[in-house]
């Protein structure tokens, strides 16, 4: 499908299938929109990065559009093929033609374990275990901050199978029906509440050896296939949520008069406005640049997903909370999407890789 198709096509599920009053009732009620990802991911979005020749930049483009409506299908679609990611470059053919095509389309919903209570920023701290048994494996401890937990068919586990550090870990694709899976409560998040996350325990749960993905201790190889592309799609959900932001708080600006003028009139509001307007293009702009840079293999890609990831995120923050100042007392309450875009504008500096994580990376490189 050509790019213009593309993207027409996404722009026309999301005009027919999203409303600020149908994502606010969402978020609210915490229900993950299933069918709204599933027709997402049936235009091919996953595969825009998981086969070649990949095509990152039109990916991220479909995911901004998706979450200037909304945010939660944006990062579903995103989660869905980072996902997607270590089975389609390190999986064996068996596997691959088991699940691949239903992962890229969205038939069958996945999700990545790599985060513990004790191991985020650092992995060598994987306490999870994989110890043999037989012709296959039983895994054994819990995994944090999993998403999709719930809705998940399978899942990317990670899971320690040698000594310590980074070289002992191997990723296992696991059945979420699978006897001894235990997804626990949904944390109590404070924005993107639509997008289930959960912690998910593993008891003795039997993994057979054709479902390890790539090679037993090598699994962070198959973590790292997805380590640039999810700060790349991240950027992207930031500057589609920063553009939301930026749309409603002009419409504000030129609606509202204080003084017997429109308020952007006034040097405070519009060059705040402006500024936010200068920041997001120059976000959207070093992402796309990132995005061809690792389409072609370039030796920058790391460097310039970091940039573009931490770039785009504090924009993100710094512009729906100016959303929130520009609307005044009205955009402090629920009566205004705002409110909520700014709780979920802190996300993305969190996740895949805290900005300070970015930075320190970044540095290491100048």
């Amino acid at each position: 499908m050509e790019p213009d198709e593309l993207l027409g096509r996404v722009d026309e599920i999301v005009a027919a299938g999203i409303t600020p009053e149908l994502a606010a009732e969402h978020e609210r009620g915490e229900t993950y929109p299933l069918e709204l990802v599933r027709r997402l991911c049936e235009l091919g979005l996953p595969a825009l990065v998981t086969e070649r020749p990949h095509r990152t930049e039109l990916f991220c483009r479909a995911v901004e559009r998706v979450a200037t409506a909304w945010v939660a299908p944006a990062e579903s679609v995103h989660l869905q093929a980072l996902a997607t990611c270590a089975l389609a470059r390190h999986g064996s053919p068996e596997l691959r033609e088991e699940f691949l095509a239903r992962l890229r389309q969205g038939r069958v919903i996945a999700g990545n374990c790599l985060s513990e209570p004790g191991a985020g920023s650092d992995l060598a701290l994987i306490a999870t275990t994989a110890e043999p048994d037989g012709d296959g494996y039983r895994l054994n401890g819990v995994k944090a901050w999993v998403g999709h937990a719930g809705v998940a068919g399978l899942l990317n586990v990670y899971a320690r199978t040698g000594g310590g550090g980074l070289g002992g870990i191997t990723c296992f694709l696991v059945d979420t029906a699978s006897p001894g899976v235990e997804v626990r409560r949904a944390e109590d998040k404070m924005g993107v509440r639509a997008l289930p996350t959960a912690q998910i325990a593993f008891h003795d749960v039997r993994v057979p050896a054709g479902r390890v993905v790539g090679r037993v201790n090598r699994g962070m190889v198959a973590a790292q296939s997805f380590f640039v592309q999810g700060r790349l799609g991240i950027a992207a959900c930031a500057i589609g949520l920063a553009e939301a932001a930026l749309t409603r708080a002009v419409t504000h600006a030129r609606t509202r008069e204080q003084f017997g003028a429109p308020v952007i009139t006034f040097q405070g509001v519009g060059f705040l406005l402006a500024d936010a307007s200068i920041e997001i293009e120059a976000s959207r702009q070093l992402l796309h640049h990132a995005c061809r840079e690792v389409d072609v293999g370039g030796g920058r890609s790391e460097l310039l997903a970091a940039q573009a990831k931490v770039l785009a995120t504090d924009t993100a923050m710094k512009v729906t909370a100016n959303a929130v100042q520009v609307l005044g007392a009205r955009g402090y309450t629920g009566a205004e999407p705002v409110e909520r875009w700014m709780r979920e504008a802190k996300l993305f500096q969190i996740i895949e890789g805290t900005n300070q994580i970015q930075r320190a990376a970044i540095a290491s490189r100048l």
